[in-house]
């Protein structure tokens, strides 16, 4: 069964935003996209995630969880490899069951990264794994 696939332009008009805007999403790592030569495509069902339009069954409830990783002392070169391969990780090759908030903020001043994650138990879990692996290297 294939899924409907909207160009960056379709997606745009769809939800009555701008081009650019779109691809800023995807850039920041909050929307998932595949590349297909020099333009984008992104499935019917991630227009969903980030709508909020899916269907849930009323019995099963939405548990969402938050969770903050701060990291102290990093440098400007870390911290800005560090925002572009956390939300990199996040669109892995599996789409995600729930929609996921994920926002890295650096204080150059200060020295610290925050990653912000909102997202169901399973994938907050597995995101936080992964941010583990990358401080670590």
């Amino acid at each position: 069964m294939s899924e409907d696939v909207f160009t960056v332009e379709q997606f745009a008009e769809r939800l009555k935003l701008h081009p650019k805007t779109v691809l800023r999403f995807i850039r920041d790592g909050r929307l998932r996209a595949v590349k297909v030569g020099k333009s984008w495509r992104i499935l019917r069902s991630d227009l969903e995630a980030m709508t909020g339009a899916q269907q849930r069954e009323a019995t099963t409830p939405a548990l969402r969880v938050t969770s903050i990783v701060d990291m102290a002392d990093v440098s400007p070169d870390l911290a800005q490899r560090l925002a572009r391969q956390i939300p990199s990780a996040r669109m892995g090759t599996e789409a995600p069951d729930e929609p996921m908030s994920l926002d890295v903020i650096y204080d150059p001043v200060r020295r610290h990264l925050k990653v912000v994650i909102v997202g169901s138990p399973a994938d907050t879990a597995a995101m936080l794994k992964i941010i583990q692996v990358m401080a670590e290297s």
